[in-house]
C-alpha cells in the first residue's frame, strides 16, 4: 500500500546568519518594518516577526553549533505591485542601493538590495512565479 504524503501548510521560519544581531535587527525593523520578538537567548538569536505566520530568525554567526552558515544568502519578501515605487523611495531614503530592478515575463517585478551582512534581499510583486 502506498503512503500518502501529509500536507505542509507553509514555511514558518527562515534563517539568516549575521555578524551583529543588534545592527541586523535594527535594519529589519527600521527599513523593512519587521517587529523584533523578545526571547530567551538574545545573544544567539533574534526572531523578527513578518506579516502572516512568518518569522525571520537572525542567528549570530558562530553562536550555536546546530545553526550556522557562512557566505551570502538570499531571501525574498512579497509586496503589492502598487507599493513597488514606495519601496524604492523607502530604500533610497535609508541610503540603500537597489542593485537591480527586474521585470519578469509573468508581469511581476523585483527589487534587489543587500542587508548589512551582504545577504541579497528581494522585494517581489505578484507575477514573479506561477504560484505568486
Amino acid at each position: 500500500m502506498a503512503l500518502t504524503t501529509p500536507r505542509i501548510a507553509g514555511i514558518l521560519e527562515t534563517c539568516l546568519y549575521v555578524e551583529d544581531l543588534d545592527r541586523s535587527s535594527r535594519f529589519y525593523e527600521e527599513v523593512l518594518g519587521l517587529q523584533r520578538m523578545e526571547i530567551f537567548e538574545p545573544q544567539r538569536l533574534i526572531p523578527m516577526i513578518a506579516p502572516g505566520p512568518n518569522l525571520l530568525l537572525l542567528f549570530r554567526r558562530g553562536a550555536s553549533p546546530d545553526h550556522d552558515s557562512t557566505g551570502s544568502q538570499h531571501l525574498a519578501f512579497s509586496i503589492a505591485a502598487a507599493e513597488l515605487e514606495a519601496w524604492e523611495q523607502r530604500l533610497a531614503a535609508h541610503g540603500i542601493v537597489v542593485e537591480e530592478k527586474k521585470r519578469w515575463e509573468r508581469g511581476g517585478a523585483s527589487l534587489y538590495f543587500r542587508d548589512p551582512d551582504g545577504h541579497l534581499l528581494e522585494l517581489a510583486t505578484p507575477g514573479v512565479w506561477p504560484v505568486y
